[in-house]
């Protein structure tokens, strides 16, 4: 089976944004994936689209805090995240359907 890969997305005032850039994450070609949305206290309706992102597909969990920044909000992540890999993603980006491969393949090094 492949190996778990968590993507970690810190979420803020992205709610013009934020369906694509789930969308885009949930739709990857490489199937085992969780996706951590860390609601880093957005005043805008981000909070709402993440618990209803977390009720439509079992893959995302949701973090809600105070907010405190992007790194904070990472770092909330990490925490919860419970992958072999872990993948950064802006809210207000979106990502190619085979982006995850890039994060699961061996390096040269690990030959």
């Amino acid at each position: 089976m492949d190996k778990l890969l968590s993507i970690i997305v810190p979420v803020y005032k992205a709610e013009k944004h934020l369906d694509r850039c789930v969308e885009s994450i949930l739709s990857q070609t490489y199937g085992n994936i969780e996706l951590v949305l860390v609601d880093d206290g957005s005043p805008d309706a981000c909070p709402a689209m993440c618990d209803s992102w977390a009720k439509r597909d079992w893959r995302v969990r949701v973090i809600h805090k105070k907010n405190n920044g992007a790194s904070s909000a990472r770092n909330a992540g990490l925490d919860m995240a419970s992958g072999e890999y872990i993948g950064f993603v802006d809210a207000d980006d979106f990502v190619e359907p085979d982006i995850c491969l890039l994060y699961t393949s061996p390096s040269p090094r690990d030959s």
